[in-house]
């Protein structure tokens, strides 16, 4: 059987992190909590990256929230590429409508019949 995942609150990473910032150093903070010395440099990593936001969560939320982010913004591109493409066809449908009103279809793309040049 395995060994189960500590889980650490937010606070507790925040006492940690303020004794490291007092000069306390990093070997004697992770003997006096039991914490492994590189679970402290990420927790002081990610306080001064924003003291605010440091901590957010539990587990896999920060991840989540990032995924949703980044799933938002290709929502968001594919809502501009669809509103284009429905402007291009509604460009080329009533270019269509006016060429039948005056009776000037447009050509279907395939090679149209042109006069030879007469020789001289």
């Amino acid at each position: 059987m395995g060994l189960k995942r500590r889980v650490f609150s937010k606070e507790f990473k925040f006492a940690a992190v303020q004794r490291l910032e007092q000069g306390v150093s990093i070997g004697e903070v992770a003997r006096a909590l039991e914490v492994k010395a590189s679970v402290l440099h990420r927790w002081r990593r990610e306080f001064r990256q924003g003291p605010k936001n440091a901590f957010p969560g539990v587990g896999k939320r920060r991840w989540g929230e990032g995924r949703i982010a980044e799933l938002e913004r290709k929502v968001g591109q594919q809502a501009l590429e669809i509103d284009f493409l429905k402007e291009c066809l509604q460009r080329i449908e009533e270019e269509r409508m006016l060429q039948a009103l005056h009776g000037n279809p447009r050509s279907t793309g395939k090679w149209q019949k042109q006069a030879k040049p007469t020789g001289d």
